[in-house]
């Protein structure tokens, strides 16, 4: 699985980081960063993306 967050839409809400610490964080500008691979949290990366109130969590 690969990740993108669209930092452009991003609200810095921190739901995603919330959700799933091991794969995004806020970064010091307030907004998601994906900080590390995807691998062994592909569910709860799908559950970040799904909680995003912007939808701006992009998996392939």
């Amino acid at each position: 699985m690969k990740v993108e967050v669209d930092r452009g839409g991003c609200i810095g809400c921190g739901v995603c980081a919330q959700v799933c610490p091991e794969v995004f964080a806020i970064a010091d500008d307030g907004l998601s960063e994906v900080k590390a691979s995807p691998d062994g949290f592909e569910a709860k990366v799908e559950e970040a993306a799904e909680a995003c109130p912007v939808d701006v969590i992009h998996t392939t």
